[in-house]
């Protein structure tokens, strides 16, 4: 048997002493222990110190460089950085040998990232340089800090268990830069034994692609999957903090989800436009195109197989997910639209310069309508784009929820009129409902105050349903 690639991520990473006891070593013994490589994403809650806050925006050590005015305020973050990952790790090191090596390379990456950021800053004081065109590999330096640590650590807490860990690091720190994705992980794989030793590994890898720039903070899955396609790996597993279920247990009841246990890369697409990613979908290509099929667990349940995700359609028609997002609706109606070419190309390309995500559209003769994902600021801009061009225009914005029902194959189920009528008797208003021909989801969209409530009644009526079936057949 070959090996797996596992990776993990940051609120799990946080939890290392639970993993140390269950997912790395458990009840394994000797050889079992090994055959395994682990990718490992920051600890929670630094990536955002780093960079800025994933939800709130707010400014890490990257924005407030890049909006540098007092010279103080990232300065002073970049401290607090470092404050944080001693106390991550002062919380799982159990042995003051190991705290005190972990203090020493914070201290090390933390002083060479400083000063690579003032001389940085001291050159781009002369006019022939632009701090801009540095911003990019300025990003990625500070974002691998974040892996590199919690790689680290990983490792000193295996080997104080007796585990054969080895600590991979692929953020090029101090070292040449101008190698690719391959050559970073084939150079840093020569002489790796994964039969004896348990290889753990950066989430982030430095090479000329430049990762952020494409996948900015989904570039751990990347690395991820690229390592299993590299090394031919048996299976590529994903561990998170739950079983890939079919609704968040939180709006429905533990009791009233089903772990999904397969599904295949269609899904995982699907899930991924809604914002659920089980794994972003240039990662999930790569190991499509590689033909190693992905698993999901629950990184505290290691006895549970999880769910397995490949190319096998489903044995028979069902509904695996109900899941929803927040969405702003971009609307732009012109009676001069029909007929004539071009509207959507226009819209298309204000959307894309703004960096907005498109979950969905729809249109007829006068009217397209983007479904999209993106705050109201950024939309006020986009509208004003398109009035210029189209001043004649009637654009309307508004905030807005999608829910969507998802199964590798919904064919026969009437899962649009069944989820219009399980809404009708929630006492809740579908503004909009859309089904493709591929039968893979549905979607409707309400008021946003109905998310919720619209998420349980279709889970109730399409899934809770079909079990209540079932056991009624049974019995």
């Amino acid at each position: 048997m070959s090996h797996t690639v596992e990776k993990i991520g940051g609120t799990s990473v946080s939890r290392l002493r639970e993993l140390r006891d269950t997912l790395f070593v458990g009840a394994r013994e000797g050889a079992e222990m090994y055959n395994r490589i682990f990718v490992v994403s920051a600890f929670g809650g630094i990536t955002d110190l780093l960079l800025e806050h994933k939800k709130s925006g707010e400014p890490g050590v990257y924005a407030l460089f890049a909006n540098d005015d007092s010279n103080h305020g990232w300065h002073n973050q970049l401290s607090g950085v470092a404050e944080a990952m001693k106390a991550a790790h002062s919380d799982i090191l159990e042995d003051a040998a190991d705290i005190q090596q972990a203090d020493g390379f914070v201290d090390e990456r933390v002083h060479g990232a400083r000063n690579c950021l003032v001389d940085l800053q001291r050159l781009c004081s002369y006019g022939h340089f632009r701090l801009a065109e540095h911003m990019s590999q300025t990003r990625e330096l500070l974002s691998g800090l974040g892996e590199a640590h919690s790689a680290f650590v990983t490792t000193l807490l295996l080997q104080r268990a007796g585990v054969n860990a080895r600590f991979i690091d692929l953020s090029g720190w101090r070292d040449e830069g101008d190698v690719t994705l391959d050559e970073r992980i084939n150079r840093s794989f020569e002489g790796v034994d994964p039969a004896a030793e348990m290889p753990i590994v950066t989430g982030y890898a430095q090479c000329t692609e430049g990762l952020m720039g494409e996948f900015d903070r989904g570039y751990s899955e990347v690395t991820f999957s690229r390592l299993a396609a590299l090394t031919g790996a048996r299976e590529a597993i994903i561990h998170k903090e739950f079983h890939l279920s079919s609704c968040d247990p939180k709006l429905v009841g533990e009791a009233a989800v089903s772990k999904l246990g397969r599904t295949n890369y269609d899904v995982a697409d699907q899930l991924s436009n809604m914002g659920m990613e089980a794994i972003h979908p240039k990662a999930a290509k790569t190991l499509r195109q590689a033909d190693v099929p992905l698993r999901v667990t629950n990184a505290f349940d290691p006895d549970d197989p999880g769910t397995l995700i490949d190319d096998r359609p489903a044995d028979e028609p069902a509904v695996e997910i109900v899941t929803g997002l927040d969405i702003v609706t971009l609307e732009v109606f012109e009676q001069d639209m029909v007929g004539v070419k071009g509207y959507d190309a226009a819209i298309l390309e204000v959307l894309t310069r703004h960096g907005v995500r498109i979950v969905s559209k729809v249109s007829n003769a006068n009217t397209i309508t983007h479904y999209l994902d993106g705050s109201l600021k950024i939309m006020r801009r986009v509208e004003k784009d398109i009035a210029r061009i189209y001043p004649a225009a009637e654009i309307t914005v508004r905030t807005l929820a999608m829910v969507s029902v998802i199964g590798r194959n919904l064919r026969g189920l009437s899962v649009l009129s069944r989820g219009l009528d399980a809404i009708s008797r929630a006492d809740l208003s579908v503004i909009g409902a859309n089904q493709g021909p591929r039968n893979v989801d549905v979607q409707f969209v309400l008021d946003r105050d109905c998310l919720e409530p619209a998420i349980r009644a279709l889970h109730s009526e399409l899934i809770e349903g079909g079990r209540r079936q079932e056991l009624s057949r049974a019995a």
